[in-house]
């Protein structure tokens, strides 16, 4: 059955390749932007592809007044897509930025979640809500902790939501992607450099560049990103199907044997 979809975080990356792929498979979406200045572009882009059944709306979680329109709004499930990252040394980072990362990626997607099962539950709707979470929502590699600490936080979230809303039909899961090449990561690995100084800081910029560099020169950490869509438009309106979906096989493969490791993990 067709479903009405609100996508946060819809105006670039996979959000928006699986908003185009859902629309494409039959559903309704309402497609949410962070800025105005995108509204207008992904509209014309939407018409030139022929896709009527896409609503795109400016969505910016930080802004009261958004947050309450989208209660205006009738929809059958909740993606809470929408996000940001910082990256750097945990040892060093400034705590504003922390601070931010959560409000943005954990505690203004669990304010839209609250705000839209307790609508439900009043209403008697069987909804679905769906987080993107990420591997690193399962692991911590070195100077992602901030960032990866916010979706380990959602990991805890998604899961006791789960529990607490299945006895009202409510449905929630996860996705789990791994780094796939949409512009995220890379702009999420730029942003220390806007606070490091190495007149200040024991991480130097040169070492912490060449460690990103490396990485995303590997095939892991530039994988076409229309594997993660096709997986998405899949996973998202479907019924039924895992709490977790980590994706591709091979990181799912390399988590497992990370969290069992992690029993005999030294000091």
């Amino acid at each position: 059955m067709p479903k009405t979809i609100l996508i946060t975080g819809a105006g670039t990356g996979l959000g928006k390749g699986a908003a185009i792929g859902l629309a494409r498979k039959g559903h309704d979406i309402i497609a949410t932007v962070h800025v105005s200045s995108q509204v207008t572009p992904l509209r014309e882009e939407l018409a030139a592809l022929g896709l009527r059944n896409v609503r795109v709306e400016r969505l910016d979680l930080t802004d009261p007044y958004d947050m309450k329109y989208t209660q205006s709004w009738d929809f059958d499930i909740l993606w809470n897509n929408a996000g940001m990252g910082e990256a750097g040394p945990v040892w060093e980072i400034p705590i504003d930025l922390v601070r931010n990362n959560f409000e943005i990626n954990v505690f203004l997607p669990l304010q839209l979640t609250q705000a839209t099962v307790q609508k439900w539950v009043r209403e008697g709707k069987k909804g679905k809500v769906v987080f993107t979470s990420s591997m690193g929502g399962l692991f911590t590699p070195a100077n992602w902790g901030t960032y990866v600490s916010t979706k380990h936080a959602l990991e805890s979230i998604a899961e006791a939501l789960q529990q607490e809303l299945a006895t009202y039909g409510i449905k929630v899961q996860t996705i789990n992607p791994g780094a796939y090449y949409t512009g995220y990561n890379e702009t999420m690995a730029d942003n220390p450099f806007r606070w490091m100084n190495d007149d200040v800081n024991f991480t130097k910029r040169a070492t912490l560049r060449k460690g990103f560099d490396d990485f995303f020169a590997s095939p892991s950490g530039k994988m076409d990103a229309q594997e993660m869509i096709d997986r998405m438009v899949e996973i998202v309106p479907a019924g039924s199907g895992k709490f977790r979906n980590v994706v591709p096989k091979a990181v799912e493969d390399m988590l497992k044997e990370h969290q069992l490791s992690a029993w005999e993990n030294q000091i």
